[in-house]
């Protein structure tokens, strides 16, 4: 195949990873964040009942991380990521159905089911890809996705705000929207093929597996960001547009930090080359760490634009470095850690929405939960710092990463 044909389905390639994100990632799953306030003005829904919800779909989220890790055949995963694309549609518009709240929790559950479709199983489907044609395994672009979601979501909920359209109609125009996002997705990824034997495709560098401290460390630290990042993804607008003197501003902010994500993956990208993954990635939560407790520090509306731009930078970053390591610990079955890996990220994510979400209700506001959160990870960049110093996995992957700096 001629080499311009190859750049285009490359580009094609990666594009239907986007669209899938802003699919399932930015409709399926964090349209509800700028809904939410929405829905508390002209719905029953509570703080504690919204954060329940959330709390769902991650769990959602979850059991699809779980069945990212069992599957090991890659045809599999390919008809599973585009039953996720069709399930994202479906339950978007499921929420304008009804106001009853066991519907709306398994609708969020299988939302957040097909969220993960688009997370891990797309990009194990497209590192394959690329690997197969020889291209860079890197998900930057793919990971960029995620941020235009939110963007998209932000901007979506204020331009519907502006029609005076209410909570029902902004989850059929969300729906509507998801529908035209699933054919490009859906189109442009092929169908995975088997590699001609003797071929370079079929010649894939072998697993190498992480040592057990690698494990027991880096589990238990990426509990600690995925605790962090699920309460601003959760409960950002909503903390915004309680206080006074910013209402209106939520929307906005939610959408700067989409902008702000956009581009973060293959900035941490760069990081990683000059101080290795676990490097980056320590950097990249302590970075957020400042993020996440500024509104309760300074709930102004510079404070907050500030917060927005190094959560919306960060928590991506972590995110992408984590499954990059994935990729390079097992080149041929990436989603066999990242599923685990999720699954620790998950966990918190369970945990998290729904005790930020009492204690919000019991005490009138989210600053505990804010500053909660900022302690859980600040204690994992403790954890990832102490495994850098001490584990040989993680010393060989910052090797690897400072040596792909010079790799064209």
């Amino acid at each position: 195949m001629p080499t311009a044909s190859v750049q285009a389905q490359r580009f094609k390639v990666l594009l239907a990873g986007v669209f899938s994100q802003i699919l399932c990632i930015g409709i399926a799953r964090f349209a509800y964040t700028p809904l939410l306030p929405v829905m508390q003005q002209q719905s029953w829904v509570s703080d504690a009942d919204g954060g329940w919800l959330a709390a769902l779909n991650y769990a959602g989220y979850m059991l699809g991380a779980v069945l990212a890790a069992s599957i090991r055949t890659i045809y599999l995963k390919d008809t599973l990521f585009r039953i996720g694309l069709v399930l994202a549609v479906l339950t978007t518009a499921g929420m304008a159905l009804t106001e009853h709240f066991w519907v709306w929790a398994g609708l969020r559950f299988l939302a957040g089911l097909s969220s993960s479709g688009s997370m891990l199983l797309a990009s194990g489907l497209i590192l394959h890809w690329l690997i197969q044609h020889r291209h860079r395994g890197e998900l930057g672009i793919h990971f960029a996705g995620v941020g235009i979601g939110i963007v998209v979501a932000a901007l979506a909920v204020e331009l519907m705000l502006a029609l005076a359209m209410n909570w029902q109609a902004q989850w059929w125009g969300f729906s509507a929207l998801g529908a035209v996002l699933l054919v490009p997705a859906w189109r442009w990824l092929p169908r995975p093929v088997k590699p001609v034997v003797g071929s370079a495709a079929s010649h894939q560098a072998p697993a190498t597996p992480p040592s057990r401290t690698f494990m027991r460390l880096m589990l238990p630290a990426y509990f600690c960001a995925g605790y962090g990042y699920v309460i601003c993804a959760t409960f950002l607008v909503a903390i915004v547009e309680r206080e006074p003197l910013l209402a209106g501003a939520g929307n906005w902010a939610f959408a700067l930090v989409g902008l702000a994500a956009a581009p973060a993956v293959m900035l941490w990208d760069l990081i990683a080359r000059r101080i290795g993954y676990l490097g980056a990635l320590i950097v990249a939560m302590l970075v957020q760490v400042v993020g996440i407790v500024l509104p309760a520090i300074s709930p102004t509306l510079p404070g907050v634009l500030i917060s927005a731009v190094l959560y919306g930078g960060t928590f991506l970053g972590c995110v992408s470095l984590v499954l990059t390591m994935a990729g390079r610990l097992y080149p041929a079955s990436p989603a066999r850690l990242m599923g685990q890996m999720t699954l620790a990220y998950g966990a918190a994510q369970i945990v998290a929405p729904a005790l930020t979400g009492m204690l919000a209700e019991a005490s009138g506001h989210y600053y505990v939960g804010l500053w909660l959160a900022g302690g859980f990870v600040g204690a994992g960049a403790l954890l990832l710092a102490w495994l850098r110093r001490v584990d040989q996995t993680a010393q060989r992957l910052d090797a690897e990463a400072k040596a792909s700096y010079a790799t064209p």
